[in-house]
């Protein structure tokens, strides 16, 4: 069986706590950074760069699936802009997001892929695991807020000087997401 797996990113913080515990598990992580549900290329671009010097500093392999917010808009948010957060446009970003994860781990031969968005508290994990599953073969049901992930987000995070967001990405979010 391959040790490889995908880790789609959805940030530097969060990631902080997974992909020591991937390695731990003698995997071999290459970091996936697909979020074109963030809702400007600055806000994309501090989150890419706090990302890649994670993955520099554990030395685990990253990559950029390309930012497109408009056809996130078009395929995830159009007619659920009014959804409250942890709602089906929550569902529906998972499932675009760790699709591109999957789509990208099947081009590359790598036979698993698994998210860090579990690692939040603000993140229902069965919601996230459905959509994993619903993006493609190979997802790995991991949830890295369990034994303390969360708390160790935060502390990583802060000794590595990583760029901490208030928000979970989109414009929807700015006002209903609790901070990370």
């Amino acid at each position: 069986m391959s040790r490889a797996i995908a880790l789609h990113v959805c940030c530097g913080p969060c990631a902080s706590a997974c992909v020591p515990r991937l390695v731990a598990d003698r995997r071999e992580v290459t970091m996936v950074f697909a979020n074109s549900n963030i809702d400007t290329a600055e806000e994309f671009e501090r989150r890419r760069a706090a990302a890649a010097a994670l993955a520099e500093h554990d030395g685990v392999d990253f990559e950029v699936v390309p930012y497109d917010h408009a056809e996130w808009l078009k395929e995830v948010a159009a007619g659920f802009e009014g959804e409250p957060e942890r709602g089906a446009r929550c569902a529906r970003c998972f499932r675009y997001s760790l699709r591109k994860v999957a789509e990208f781990a099947a081009a590359r031969g790598i036979g698993s892929f698994t998210t860090s968005l579990t690692v939040s508290p603000h993140k229902v994990s069965r919601d996230v695991f459905a959509a994993g599953h619903d993006a493609g073969d190979g997802f790995a049901e991991i949830d890295f807020k369990k034994s303390g992930g969360f708390q160790r987000s935060v502390a990583r995070s802060k000794e590595l000087g990583l760029y901490r967001q208030s928000y979970c990405g989109c414009e929807f979010s700015r006002n209903g997401c609790l901070s990370k």
